[in-house]
């Protein structure tokens, strides 16, 4: 809810009707999530082939952020195009408001203790200055483990003044969202090969690395392309 009022609040600031990203997100946030499952799912399918009808048991975990984007994504597009509005505006204006919420989401995984990183000892999560109820709850199965929850929404949190900071620069139309994409990989990346329940794809080979650094790559190229053909002419800030 605090994403979505900022990013309609920023809308209507840029001339965009007051209940678009609420129309939006209507959309979006469903679709997200179903792409999320799916894509989990697909990388889990020698398990859920045999349990089908654990298929649609979101509750019980099983969401992949980078499914969730890529189905955010394809609605954008086509909710872009269906009001005749340029996708590239409508990501830079959501683009704060989507890594904040992933910096929120995160915690769920802390609550929920999941998504952490390999053991470590008591000490070694006390030298980070870590209060005790997070220690604690890092305490599962008679271990302690790596808070990589806490690592991935503190660097959010760092993208999401990043991006509010680069708003104000204001860049060429696009590239707010590109930002938050290669500032977001780059982290995901890092954090990644501390976990243990990572999807792979072959071996050692995580999937969520090897689509960060694809992210990366795609949006510098992006970037580059756009300008070097004059596809990025318009300013975050025009109307």
């Amino acid at each position: 809810m605090i994403g979505l009022w900022l990013a309609t609040r920023e809308a209507v600031r840029l001339g965009l009707p007051k209940e678009t990203f609420v129309d939006l997100v209507l959309f979006a946030v469903p679709i997200a999530i179903v792409c999320a499952r799916a894509y989990y799912v697909l990388f889990e399918w020698h398990y859920y082939s045999k349990h089908l009808s654990e298929i649609p048991k979101v509750w019980q975990g099983g969401l992949a952020i980078h499914g969730g984007l890529i189905g955010a994504v394809a609605t954008g597009v086509v909710f872009a195009r269906a009001r005749g509005l340029s996708f590239w505006k409508l990501a830079d204006i959501a683009a704060p408001s989507i890594i904040l919420g992933q910096a929120i989401g995160r915690w769920g995984n802390f609550m929920n203790q999941e998504a952490h990183g390999g053991p470590v000892s008591r000490q070694f999560l006390e030298n980070l200055h870590l209060p005790d109820w997070i220690i604690n709850q890092m305490y599962i199965d008679g271990r302690y483990w790596h808070p990589t929850f806490l690592y991935e929404s503190l660097w959010n949190l760092a993208g999401f003044c990043l991006l509010l900071w680069l708003r104000r620069v204001n860049l060429r139309r696009g590239e707010l969202f590109l930002s938050y994409l290669i500032w977001y990989s780059v982290g995901r990346f890092w954090i990644e090969r501390m976990r243990t329940d990572s999807l792979m794809l072959a071996g050692s080979l995580r999937a969520a690395q090897v689509v960060s650094v694809t992210l990366i790559v795609l949006s510098i190229v992006l970037w580059i392309v756009r300008r070097a053909k004059g596809w990025a002419k318009a300013r975050y800030q025009d109307e």
